[in-house]
């Protein structure tokens, strides 16, 4: 059964909508540096505090206006609250699941919106909005500004709002954000120009901030942090601005940095040797723009890594350690305990930054093992052995979409060798499926371990004639991808496909597909969430709507249409006993570059990407009281 919202409940919605966009616009949002700080900066003086110098007074301190809020530990991460999502995924092991349950499958139908606040940008919106105790903590990014809100969970209610500016000479790719990190009474965010910031959970204000990386060389920031028994942990993006990617510490009290991992090693370090002799080292991408996973009972993190730079593999022969892998970390050194790499010397962009979720698995010899599953952008299904040592095994791989570049795969270590004429380089046009957006891009997957199914947002069909161009030169921030003269990039559509997006259920306990929803008309984008009352949630499409699919059918039991299409991850929360689903909607960024590019090459089953409506919109949906 399927239901859309009533048109009355829609014009209502809009009158809600116009109300808080102007109580929003009214607010004023404190100005933030045009430029990172060289360290970290001092907390802001307290009341009473002396003159600055110069006799200027100090500034008045934030009013605190959320009083009650309550200091998150180790113990509010690595245990939530059933009722709380205080981790990107909700929890550590990347799962997206939640164990509420009032809303299920028997009145998923009867959801309609509580409330919606207009977020004021109009760029993608993908953070989810993240709730602990009952206050909702969301983040937007514009190619001018980063913002966090506070709001009431179960009214919409903004607390405060805080806004920092980017320099004006900040480049413009990818604005987004994609989440916050939390630990005692402070909420952490990365700047869109490589700036991790320090904020007042009560109040707003800013505690602190220290440079992640320079922005001008390329690196900017755009993921939620996640943080471990007081460590910020972040990576970076910029992959494709020739900057060399790494995962990094500081300290929640302070911003001090306690430690750095580069995920391009340099020479003489343990991987180097899959890298020549020269300098292609400082330049080797390697980017780390999602929020990794934590095995907190064997203190490990799992943090995925992107594709190569530039994008010619040929241009940097070797396998390219650690790119397009998954690292294992120490939190308390950063050292790397293991790897496993997906595919060596990429050439097709096909970052494999989304960290796999932590979860059991039988292993070759039908054992059930701790496990990693990643459904990787290269279109393969991973299911991989983690050690408690972090060493990482390979247990098997499977294609989930389309693919024509695996020639074989070792059986035993996972190790895939190329098909002749699928891979690019310089001046060597390649052919190959999935599509440099590979057969998922960033969207994550989601697990139910009531059925111990994993959900997929999935991209078939869509494949890729690249041709890399003349041998691309290094300029700091610069684009550093295919080179110019002879540069090809088609996507196409392979023969005889009636569709592309799908939402795919695969059982981990038999390796097989369970179903697969598909959407004829569109590619899939949407983030996923599970939740106890046997629902998937996601949005994704270009027609604007949010749906809840039966996890063991399948089939949409509830879809309502939104402001924009959906690129947000969703959330839920509970506040008073009343269970809540939350998410962002608008559009842009990727999804929008390809649903330009499918409108233009396939009129006739793709409509213009200018006909999906942009503006961000912060969503929150329950049953009526009286069910």
């Amino acid at each position: 059964m399927t239901r859309r919202l009533a048109s009355s409940t829609l014009l209502g919605a809009g009158l809600a909508l116009l109300l808080v966009t102007t109580s929003l616009a009214q607010q004023q949002a404190p100005a933030g540096p045009t430029a990172p700080p060289a360290g970290p900066t001092a907390p802001p003086a307290g009341p009473g505090a002396p003159p600055a110098a110069g006799g200027a007074p100090t500034a008045p301190a934030a009013p605190v206006v959320i009083p009650d809020y309550k200091p998150v530990t180790a113990e509010t991460l690595t245990n939530p609250a059933d009722g709380d999502w205080p981790n990107y995924r909700r929890t550590y092991n990347g799962w997206g699941y939640s164990p509420l349950k009032q809303i299920t499958t028997e009145n998923v139908a009867d959801l309609e919106p509580v409330w919606m606040v207009s977020t004021g940008s109009s760029d993608g919106h993908e953070a989810p909005p993240m709730v602990i105790n009952g206050v909702m903590f969301v983040s937007q990014a514009t190619t001018t500004s980063n913002q966090v809100l506070a709001i009431k969970a179960d009214t919409g209610e903004i607390l405060w709002r805080y806004q920092r500016a980017l320099p004006p000479d900040m480049h413009t790719s990818h604005p987004t954000n994609r989440g916050v990190g939390f630990w005692d009474d402070k909420i952490f965010f990365t700047s869109r120009d490589s700036v991790l910031v320090a904020l007042d959970a009560k109040s707003g204000a800013e505690v602190w901030t220290v440079p992640m990386e320079d922005y001008k060389m390329g690196y900017y920031a755009n993921l939620a942090p996640l943080v471990v028994d007081g460590k910020v942990i972040v990576g970076t993006s910029g992959g494709e601005r020739g900057i060399r990617g790494y995962v990094a510490a500081f300290n929640a009290d302070d911003g001090k940095e306690l430690w750095r991992t580069y995920t391009v090693p340099a020479p003489g370090e343990p991987g180097s040797e899959t890298w020549p002799d020269g300098d292609q080292w400082k330049t080797g991408a390697a980017s780390t723009w999602i929020t990794g996973h934590y095995d907190p009972e064997n203190k490990l993190i799992y943090w995925g890594v992107g594709n190569g730079g530039p994008w010619m593999g040929d241009q940097r022969p070797g396998d390219n350690l650690y790119v397009t892998s998954v690292i294992s970390l120490d939190p308390e050194t950063g050292a790397i305990k293991g790897h496993f790499q997906y595919h060596p010397n990429d050439s097709f962009d096909w970052d494999e930054v989304a960290a796999p979720i932590l979860v059991d698995l039988p292993n070759r010899d039908g054992q059930t093992v701790p496990g990693l599953v990643h459904a990787a952008r290269n279109g393969v299904l991973w299911e991989l052995e983690r050690k408690p040592d972090g060493e990482i095994d390979f247990i098997k791989g499977t294609p989930y979409v389309k693919e024509n570049w695996i020639k074989s795969m070792d059986p035993e270590t996972g190790r895939v060798e190329y098909a002749e004429g699928t891979k690019p380089g310089t001046g060597v046009l390649g052919d190959f499926c999935p599509s440099f957006w590979g057969g998922k891009d960033w969207p994550p997957i989601a697990y139910d371990p009531e059925t111990n199914y994993v959900f997929i947002p999935a991209n078939e069909n869509l494949c890729t004639k690249m041709q890399g161009g003349t041998v691309v030169e290094y300029r700091p921030g610069a684009s550093f991808t295919r080179g110019t003269q002879g540069d090809r990039s088609d996507l196409y559509l392979a023969e005889g496909a009636d569709h592309i997006g799908e939402v795919q259920a695969w059982d981990l306990s038999t390796g097989k597909k369970v179903w697969t929803h598909e959407f004829p008309n569109s590619a899939n984008w949407g983030p996923l969430m599970t939740t106890a009352g046997g629902l998937v949630f996601g949005g994704g499409t270009n027609d604007n709507m949010f749906r809840a699919f039966d996890a063991k059918t399948g089939d949409v039991v509830w879809e309502t249409r939104l402001n924009s299409s959906v690129i947000g991850v969703p959330s839920t929360f509970e506040v008073d006993g009343k269970q809540y689903i939350a998410v962002q909607a608008g559009w842009g960024i990727d999804a929008a570059s390809m649903q330009s590019r499918l409108g233009a090459s396939y009129p006739d089953k793709f409509k213009p990407g200018t006909t999906v409506p942009t503006g961000g919109v912060i969503w929150v949906f329950a049953l009526p009281d009286n069910t």
